[in-house]
């Protein structure tokens, strides 16, 4: 198969909000791919290379691709969206799709501005020649290295061809490694067409966003291998890895219509082989299951109207582990199935002791102060990230393991056992101390006292748990709801990226910035293009337009075709979950997981809330600015009036 054939499936799928076409673009493709190009095909599609990682970095992928990237000097974005309030008209301003006085409707331009779909002076409009980052960061430009100035040969690299190079580049290792994958990246980009090197650029970047989330990968092979998507969910399930389930569902067997005489009789996906491939997966111990998932609620009522009875458990700011024991082995995964039990050694001598044979316990892992309270995320992120010395780190920030589910018992898989059933068995198994604080009521006042005690102590929030919920591992399942405080922040909007996929030709990612009153500047604290409608983005893009700088003027990252500058007018409220320290931003400070809630029309720039405010809330949670972090070259004073 050509990559080329893949490019234009991603095309497809990207051009359609059909979750049903995309399902049917992608199964296409994988009924037409041989056994041997179906893992990768999988892992393309899902914006994701089968060696996960391959050691190139945007700094070599701009220097081959040309560009400029998405994503750099941006916060770790969320993982998951809110969808945003529709944007309510204050007195005499124009809501979403409404023209305010002296000010352009939708489809209008702006005195002397670009309208959607139009390009002001010195830039691209959307969906034209220079469009967002799809051609300027995704098409290899004329004269970048290794590449000839203007070479756009047929296309011509298979699948095959490309999965293998990723794999060349990644076990490119020792003196000179760097240069070699570079040369190596460089020589795949030459054998690519435009197309594909845009593709490329954006898979490697991380950046592919068509809408081909893992709900959708799962259904279209389903409907490629003409099999129920449960039966793949489950295998998924149990299999850990989608590109070894599909591998199982596609394989091929022999054709059950005669040889035409022209050679060997075709081949083709038989559905029942594919059903006994898909049940051939069982749980084993030491290869880690898909984590089960929990779905949110704005407070604990709300989840108790959905669960109850139900068991209330601390959340942790921690990172999710799955660890296994068989016999005097054992193995701790991430939540993306990462082995990291190298580096948790109090993690493995604590699971080691336990008396079971086998065991595949679910929980989390955290640092913890010397008074009992969790330190910062991104210490424990760092601790468990940390591949040298690990020894002296497990001595300075020791990890505690907060277990709280039991998928495995000596021989006995509990997966489809009811949730009581199995803490009941976790209690049993393992000491108290390692086992989450959780009680369980039908009651959403005594809830609601669990959640105030677990926020008190440090924590996140609360998990609500139905008592009879089995193990949906790999879904956001409705047994599972998560409860946490809302933090949130009246920013100004100081710049936007032009989007892509379906959000070509719409300002979607917003640059947010608090107020800095001792230099009336102000202090960027992160992105996000989270929680917003299509009706949202369709009114920001016009009212952003209006709020432009004058054309030609570069934007933060240096390129006015994908950001554009914006007055700091447009006040936002924002949702977040916390505060992290980060030396990306002139203010030591980022929001996690950011998401908009509302616009808000009816404040001025000068009532969004200030730094000294996103301060207080990071040092309550006991985070610091990054000493470094001083450089105030970035602060935006310099707005014309």
């Amino acid at each position: 198969m050509l990559l080329d054939d893949l490019v234009q499936t991603s095309v497809a799928v990207a051009a359609t909000s059909s979750r049903r076409a995309k399902i049917e673009a992608i199964a296409n493709l994988l009924r037409r791919a041989e056994p041997a190009e179906v893992p990768a095909a999988v892992a393309f599609l899902s914006g994701e290379l089968r060696q996960r990682q391959i050691g190139i970095g945007y700094a070599a992928l701009r220097d081959i691709a040309g560009g400029s990237w998405p994503g750099e000097g941006t916060a770790t974005r969320p993982d998951t969206s809110v969808q945003a309030d529709p944007v309510q008209a204050g007195p005499g301003q124009a809501g979403p799709g409404q023209a305010g006085p002296g000010q352009a409707g939708p489809g209008q331009a702006g005195p002397g501005q670009a309208g959607p779909g139009q390009a002001g002076p010195g830039q691209a409009g959307p969906g034209q020649a220079v469009d967002a980052f799809a051609v300027q960061a995704g098409t290899v430009q004329a004269g970048a290295a290794g590449v000839p100035d203007g070479t756009s040969p047929p296309p011509a690299l298979t699948l095959t061809e490309v999965d293998e190079a990723f794999a060349r580049i990644g076990a490119a290792a020792g003196v000179g490694s760097q240069a070699e994958r570079r040369r190596l990246l460089a020589a795949l980009y030459r054998g690519a067409n435009d197309a594909e090197r845009s593709f490329l650029t954006r898979l490697l970047a991380g950046d592919l966003r068509q809408g081909a989330l893992e709900g959708v990968m799962v259904e279209a092979i389903a409907a490629a291998a003409d099999v129920p998507a449960g039966e793949v969910r489950r295998a998924h399930m149990l299999g850990g890895s989608l590109l070894a389930v599909a591998s199982a569902a596609l394989a091929m067997g022999p054709s059950p219509t005669a040889d035409d005489g022209a050679g060997p009789a075709a081949e083709t996906i038989t559905p029942d082989a594919a059903l006994r491939a898909l049940r051939s997966f069982r749980l084993r111990v030491g290869r880690p299951l898909q984590p089960m998932l929990a779905g949110s609620a704005d407070n604990v009522q709300a989840a108790f109207e959905r669960v109850c009875p139900a068991a209330v458990e601390w959340k942790i700011d921690g990172i999710r582990v799955q660890v296994h024991k068989d016999g005097g082995d054992v193995a701790v995964f991430t939540r993306t199935l990462d082995d990291i039990t190298a580096r948790v050694p109090e993690v493995v001598t604590a699971v080691a002791a336990l008396p079971a044979r086998s065991v595949v316990l679910d929980g989390e892992i955290i640092a913890l102060g010397a008074d009992g309270r969790p330190r910062p995320f991104q210490v424990t992120a760092g601790r468990a990230g940390n591949r040298s010395d690990v020894a002296r780190l497990a001595a300075e920030v020791p990890l505690t393991a907060f277990f709280f589910d039991l998928l495995h018992l000596d021989g006995a898989d509990l997966v489809d056992t009811p949730g009581a059933q199995r803490y009941a068995h976790l209690a049993a198994t393992i000491p108290s101390d390692l086992v989450i604080p959780r009680i369980v009521t039908d009651t959403a006042t005594e809830a609601t006292g669990f959640f105030d005690d677990a926020i008190a102590r440090g924590h996140e929030g609360v998990l609500v748990k139905s008592l009879g919920a089995p193990y949906a591992a790999g879904r956001r399942g409705p047994g599972w709801i998560k409860v946490k405080p809302r933090h949130t922040l009246d920013l100004v909007v100081i710049a936007a990226e032009w989007g892509h996929g379906r959000r070509r030709g719409r300002l979607s990612n917003l640059h947010l910035a608090a107020r800095d009153p001792a230099t009336g500047g102000h202090v960027m604290l992160g992105k996000t293009f989270k929680g917003l409608t299509d009706e949202t983005l369709t009114w920001q893009t016009e009212r952003l337009l209006e709020l432009a700088n004058p054309p030609g003027s570069s934007g933060p990252a240096g390129n006015a075709d994908w950001v554009v500058r914006v007055r700091p007018e447009l006040v936002v409220e924002i949702a977040f979950d916390g505060v992290q320290s980060s030396p990306r931003y002139p203010g030591g400070l980022a929001l996690r997981f950011a998401r908009v809630i509302r616009y808000r029309p009816d404040k001025r720039g000068a009532d969004a809330d200030t730094i000294d405010t996103v301060r207080q809330i990071a040092g309550a949670a006991g985070v610091r600015a990054p000493i470094k972090a001083t450089d105030r070259s970035n602060l935006r004073r310099d707005w014309p009036s």
